[in-house]
């Protein structure tokens, strides 16, 4: 049996992808694993039922304000994995040349 939290994160998700109709199914679970390791510290297939839910309103939020062309005010990612992509050199790297 299907229980409420499993209903709403279904729901909202049928929400996302209809927000998003060049992405693929197989992307946006993709994607949504992506936003779980950063926001959370923990793969898709470790978030329970209702943080999935809360992940998908946040990430409809944000389709949401690039399509009415307003600026995203979501609270930058926090936890052990924030740091993904917010390092300006990684070590081993040459630096990037401007135009």
């Amino acid at each position: 049996m299907m229980s409420d939290p499993q209903r709403e994160a279904l729901a909202v998700l049928a929400e996302v992808w209809a927000l998003s109709p060049d992405v693929r199914l197989g992307q946006l679970f993709a994607h949504l694993g992506f936003l779980g390791e950063v926001h959370l510290g923990r793969s898709l297939g470790y978030i329970d039922d209702d943080e999935l839910a809360s992940r998908l309103y946040r990430h409809r939020t944000e389709l949401l304000a690039r399509l009415q062309g307003t600026p995203n005010r979501a609270s930058p990612p926090s936890g052990p994995a924030a740091s993904v992509s917010a390092s300006a050199k990684l070590p081993g790297t040459a630096p990037v040349a401007k135009a």
